[in-house]
């Protein structure tokens, strides 16, 4: 597998007990490698209870990106002296040798979550955002056994990552495995099933699946020519231009179709569309045209 760089260094510990003598080592050079999250506590502090294992359990959930150290005030006192740590809980949090940002008092779980995610954020993702640009690349370039190696070894340190999940069932699809392709995203995370990179997937799988069934060109042409009412033909006329790779000639056909009777077939070529428009980038000028279009002949 690939690897790729890690925020959290092999065998390091992700949450510490900090005291007086380490702290320059655990937290000042260790957040020149990745953030460290600060908690000064003490025993007999009571939102220190509660506190405490929710920045413990966000941390861990991080998997490296972050870390935590652990400072019981009333047995290290000049370094929480030196913070000047007048109450808490006090949590600070250090990046490059500085401290960056803290709070005191408790926070509620959400908060905390939000607290951790970005100070992990600080160090970037090891590297995953250009990993991902290169397996896209690839993809593009007509490299897919190395682009699904690559999106693979992504989900390999990121198994909720929505793109490489995305892009390794697009490159399965690109090898005419849909039935592998299709698993990969029946099998997704729940936290990334409905992401946008997954649906595109999906509609890319749907879309892939009617092209095999789809007829010859030349003849659905000539049957649409000899009978622009017969909306099946149209359709299915619409259908083989995709399949074909000519998708702005497939929407030109659906947008007809669309106009000519929007209820045929419990409007089937409206979703055909969204179908076509879920498997484009959102940001490709034919989704774009495509939807002003049909929202134009929607709601005229």
């Amino acid at each position: 597998m690939l690897e790729f760089g890690q925020a959290q260094p092999a065998g390091a510990d992700v949450i510490k007990d900090v005291t007086d003598q380490t702290f320059m080592a655990d937290v000042v050079e260790a957040s020149r490698e990745v953030p460290v999250i600060v908690d000064f506590w003490a025993p007999w502090c009571g939102p220190c209870k509660t506190l405490g294992p929710q920045l413990e359990a966000a941390v861990q959930a991080k998997k490296g990106a972050v870390r935590m150290a652990k400072v019981n005030v009333d047995e290290n006192q000049m370094i929480a002296g030196q913070l000047q740590v007048q109450s808490i809980p006090t949590v600070y949090a250090f990046w490059q040798g500085q401290p960056v940002d803290g709070f005191q008092g408790a926070l509620s779980q959400g908060d905390v979550q939000r607290f951790v995610e970005k100070i992990a954020a600080l160090a970037g993702d090891g590297g995953l955002g250009e990993a991902l640009e290169a397996a896209e690349e690839m993809l593009a370039q007509g490299a897919v056994a190395d682009a699904a190696q690559t999106f693979a070894a992504i989900l390999g340190e990121e198994p909720e990552n929505a793109a490489a999940m995305g892009g390794l069932a697009r490159a399965h699809i690109v090898m005419g495995d849909l039935d592998t392709a299709e698993a990969l995203l029946n099998n997704a995370a729940p936290a990334i099933a409905a992401a946008p990179e997954i649906e595109a997937a999906r509609a890319q799988i749907a879309l892939a699946r009617q092209a095999d069934e789809a007829g010859p060109l030349a003849e659905l042409q000539s049957a649409v020519a000899a009978n622009p009412d017969d909306l099946q033909a149209r359709f299915d006329y619409a259908k083989a231009l995709y399949a074909a790779g000519q998708a702005e000639a497939a929407i030109e056909e659906l947008l007809d179709l669309f106009r000519r009777d929007r209820e045929w077939n419990d409007g089937a070529a409206k979703a055909q569309l969204f179908t076509i428009f879920d498997a484009l980038k959102p940001t490709d000028p034919l989704v774009q045209k495509g939807r002003r279009r049909l929202s134009s002949m929607i709601f005229a």
